[in-house]
């Protein structure tokens, strides 16, 4: 159990290196980010890596293949994270393949292709409000225009970035070639897993989302003159569609979900004001993209109804579209063999959450590990937690992996 003992160990001195103390914050190009991408660099250097930061902020450890000419197996997640977040979140997907890379080293075995482990600066998007920075530009996927994004305080991204000793002409060059595959081993960040009794489990697919930007205009009335009948309430129309959205994705379980995550009486509202104006979110994901559209319409649809039988106006701006990214089939039954390996019965599930192996998918084949989470599952938040026996088992599992490689078919 050494593995995840000291992969446990190194995620708690990572925790400590936060821009909140107390709680875990770290955020893309700022002072933390910084330390903890030193922490992480001279950690690949001692697994046998030679590892720098990139134009982009990134951290990347690269251990040679047996020749020159090797393809390249890419590896990574994210050393960023949310407010107030957990440890393990990313972070798992950087420091297991470390210790894989030490097992290795130590033992002077080379692979028959390149291995890179990334520690991508940014996933989460908290601090200019675009997500997986770092994974976009391997992927070749990088928009020049979120250099222009800014932060809170009205920094641009070029500017942070150039602060930081990064490179913002460098950053078309970060794209890899000869990349044979992506794969990614990550907390599950949700409770299948643990409900199952499973320490691990081969992930299928990525789930596409849609994010919609809604607002209900009524009319705003005093509480006690209006008779019910007249009233145009503006939030007893948005709790029905919120209603109507949940059950429309109940109906769906196992291959939708949909979430209203923020909801509000525009200026606040009164406690004697029928409400006039509500703005509120919808997140919907499916591993299907068609089902995710169809959702969409059909969930439009229904709000416009209900819109229109209550007498209100709604605006509808889907500001917000990520595609599926379904998981190479070769790819799983490699994880699957590295599993049954350790003595343990494969299981599948998809991913709910977004990951930097989404942005690869248009490159090379992809596939993910996930690994248990404990407490219910919870993630994103400081109770977020793993067993270091799970680490461990995990870590074991991608060790195999990368020894029993086969590079999985060529895309035609």
């Amino acid at each position: 159990m050494t593995l995840g003992r000291d992969i446990l160990r190194q995620a708690d001195e990572l925790a400590a290196i936060t821009e909140a103390p107390g709680r875990i914050t770290r955020s893309y190009l700022t002072p933390q980010h910084r330390e903890a991408g030193e922490r992480i660099r001279a950690w690949m250097r001692e697994a046998g890596m030679d590892a720098d930061f990139d134009a982009l902020g990134n951290v990347v450890g690269r251990y040679a293949g047996a020749t020159d000419d090797a393809p390249l197996l890419l590896t990574g997640s994210h050393m960023d994270s949310v407010v107030d977040a957990g440890r393990y979140d990313g972070l798992f997907g950087v420091l297991s393949p470390i210790a894989c890379v030490r097992e290795l080293h130590a033992r002077g075995r080379r692979l028959p292709f390149a291995f890179e482990v990334v520690a991508f600066g940014d996933e989460e998007g908290v601090r200019f409000g675009v997500s997986m920075i770092g994974s976009r530009a391997l992927a070749g996927r990088f928009d020049p225009a979120m250099l222009d994004k800014r932060d809170a305080s009205g920094v641009t991204m070029r500017d942070a970035l150039v602060a930081f000793g990064g490179d913002p002409a460098a950053i078309p060059s970060l794209r890899r070639g000869n990349v044979v595959a992506y794969v990614e081993s990550h907390i599950e960040q949700g409770p299948v897993l643990l409900d199952a009794g499973r320490p691990v489990g081969v992930v299928t697919s990525i789930a596409g989302s849609t994010r919609v930007r809604v607002r209900i205009d009524g009319l705003a009335g005093h509480a006690g003159t209006v008779p019910m009948g007249s009233r145009q309430d503006a939030l007893a129309a948005a709790s029905e569609m919120v209603l109507a959205i949940e059950r429309h994705c109940s109906e769906r379980a196992g291959t939708l979900v949909g979430t209203v995550g923020k909801l509000a009486v525009v200026g606040g509202g009164a406690i004697n004001v029928i409400p006039g104006a509500v703005e509120f979110t919808v997140d919907l994901r499916s591993g299907d993209d068609a089902k995710r559209l169809a959702a969409v319409a059909d969930v439009e649809a229904q709000c416009r109804a209900i819109a229109g039988r209550r007498r209100v106006k709604l605006a509808w701006d889907a500001f917000f579209e990520l595609s599926a990214a379904p998981c190479d089939r070769a790819l799983q039954s490699q994880w699957a063999r590295s599993i049954a390996a350790q003595g343990i019965e494969p299981m599948y599930l998809p991913s709910g959450a977004g990951h930097d192996a989404m942005e690869f998918a248009a490159l090379a084949p992809i596939a993910m590990l996930f690994v248990r989470c404990g407490n219910g599952g919870i993630s994103h938040h400081p109770s977020e937690t793993m067993t270091a026996e799970d680490a461990d088992l995990a870590t074991r599992v991608f060790l195999h992996f990368l020894e029993h490689f086969e590079p999985p078919p060529v895309r035609r």
